[in-house]
């Protein structure tokens, strides 16, 4: 695995991983009815570890604690991250959620750039969330919002722990540590939610589900991000929202008005108005070809 998904551009697996998050992300919603939304974060999750298990077999006892600490704290992340993503896309549309989500990413690229220009971006990336969320119409859900900036956090969290998990350790062995650690993490409130409602048909879009986010994209993340700098990453992530906004709007018919529209541009534009630099010279120079 390690030979075929270190083949293809970079860019091209997080593109890849993009597209596979939000369609997982759509065919979970239509869990939430029968198992809550902990109980989607935690079959989804637990069955996403099963496969990095069984991929990987991971022998954990090779490990010394010191070295498990980052893909434990990532499983940690992860866990926080994909309950409070869903729960937010359960109450607002999901091109609106992961434009919000989408300022961890962003600022995680403004921080790591050597102008303080770049730090406009997050600015003009507010903006766009404001547009996306219309405050003025009275109709603000408050609780939604604040999942979805928690979910921001996890996400920027993510990016630099993910990035550190995968400088040290072999192909997806890290993954196969932290998945484990975060269907651990939300079986304290997904197995309550879930218990006497999973069915065939249940488990059947859960596999799915999982296998679409997190299995391919967290792989592909990974594989990325050892051949990415943070800022490039981020600045790649610019297309997630648009991505989510036309997955929104063909799979659950989610139909954005013209201030929706153009928040998510102003979000798109700010992602790639703050790239910088595409490779990480310093693991792999005769990469020196800016991500355009």
């Amino acid at each position: 695995m390690t030979r075929l998904l270190d083949r293809p551009p970079a860019w091209s697996l997080a593109v890849v991983a993009m597209l596979s998050v939000q369609m997982g992300a759509a065919i979970s919603v239509g869990l939430f009815d029968d198992i809550g939304v902990g109980g989607t974060a935690w079959l989804r999750l637990s069955l996403g570890a099963l496969g990095f298990v069984l991929l990987a077999r991971p022998r954990y006892w090779r490990w010394s604690l010191r070295e498990l600490r980052a893909p434990v704290l990532l499983g940690l992340v992860s866990a926080m991250m994909t309950l409070t993503f869903l729960a937010a896309i359960d109450r607002l549309p999901l091109g609106t959620v992961v434009a919000i989500e989408f300022m961890g990413p962003l600022t995680v690229a403004a921080m790591h750039s050597s102008t303080r220009r770049a730090l406009a971006w997050p600015v003009l990336a507010l903006i766009g969330v404001v547009l996306l969320t219309e405050p003025w119409q009275g109709s603000l859900d408050a609780l939604g919002i604040a999942f979805a900036a928690v979910a921001a956090v996890g996400w920027g969290l993510y990016i630099v722990i993910t990035q550190h998990v995968g400088d040290r350790f072999a192909g997806i062995d890290g993954l196969a540590i932290s998945l484990p650690v975060a269907a651990i993490v939300t079986a304290a409130v997904g197995i309550p939610q879930a218990w006497g409602h999973i069915t065939w048909q249940v488990m059947g879009i859960a596999l799915l589900a999982a296998l679409l986010l997190p299995l391919i994209p967290w792989t592909f993340e990974l594989y990325a991000l050892r051949r990415l700098n943070k800022a490039a990453f981020g600045t790649l992530m610019a297309l997630e929202p648009a991505i989510a906004l036309l997955i929104g709007l063909i799979v659950l018919r989610q139909v954005p008005l013209v201030p929706q529209w153009v928040g998510i541009a102003c979000v798109v534009i700010a992602g790639i108005a703050a790239e910088r630099t595409g490779h990480r010279q310093e693991e792999l120079p005769e990469l020196e070809t800016p991500l355009t």
